[in-house]
């Protein structure tokens, strides 16, 4: 593609790795509901809202709960994970998504935050990076979780920008489709095996540079 006018990022797995954070804080919630929870369980959580990743959980231990329970079980489940991430910083950023923030400020291309998370805008202030985001998106401002393209669509809004002029930056199944679905150019962070229908695929973000997206 030709150089984007806009850039957007899933929070989990491309700006930092909470995905350890979170699948501990599930494991514990299944150890007390009575059955074992893999890390291989978790991929199936990635990019996916609480309440239905909750009832993945659920469905995994084969436990039935009512509405009240379920909303007790996730808030018990974001409390733990809550405490976990206030210890985090800087030194959890990624590997290569400063150098490539920087690149995108130079070459004056706004990015923004699409992310189901509802803790995205406390861990961006843990990291240092709140202030760099000239949008963010997250689970508080969306109805719709990914693959529903609702959160890419309201970036783009935020930006000013048409969504086919728009990048995005996705590890998780989901997040892809709801990329691709806003019409806009997905680069697949991780296995092009596991994450199918990018445009493009890469590692990390060490990978990515202007450069390479206008080829």
């Amino acid at each position: 593609m030709s150089k984007p006018k806009a850039v957007l990022f899933d929070l989990d797995g491309v700006i930092v790795d909470t995905a350890k954070h979170h699948f501990q804080a599930w494991k514990q919630l299944a150890n007390e509901l009575g059955f074992s929870f893999t890390e291989q369980d978790n991929e199936r959580l990635k990019g996916v809202s609480r309440m239905d990743s909750l009832n993945i959980l659920l469905e995994i231990g084969q436990v039935t709960k009512s509405q009240s329970e379920k909303e007790e079980l996730a808030a018990r489940k974001n409390e733990r994970y809550v405490q976990s991430i206030s210890t985090m910083d800087e030194s959890e950023i990624l590997p290569g998504v400063i150098s490539f923030l920087e690149e995108l400020n130079e070459n004056h291309i706004p990015f923004a935050l699409g992310s189901a998370s509802k803790n995205a805008p406390r861990i961006l202030k843990k990291i240092g990076l709140y202030d760099q985001f000239h949008a963010i998106i997250d689970g508080n401002s969306i109805a719709n979780a990914k693959p529903d393209p609702e959160v890419f669509l309201k970036g783009a809004e935020a930006l000013s920008v048409n969504s086919k002029d728009c990048v995005v930056f996705e590890d998780a199944q989901s997040g892809i489709e709801a990329g691709k679905a806003a019409g806009m150019y997905v680069v697949g962070v991780g296995d092009s095996a596991i994450l199918k229908g990018a445009n493009d695929y890469i590692q990390s973000m060490e990978e990515m540079s202007l450069n390479r997206l206008s080829k």
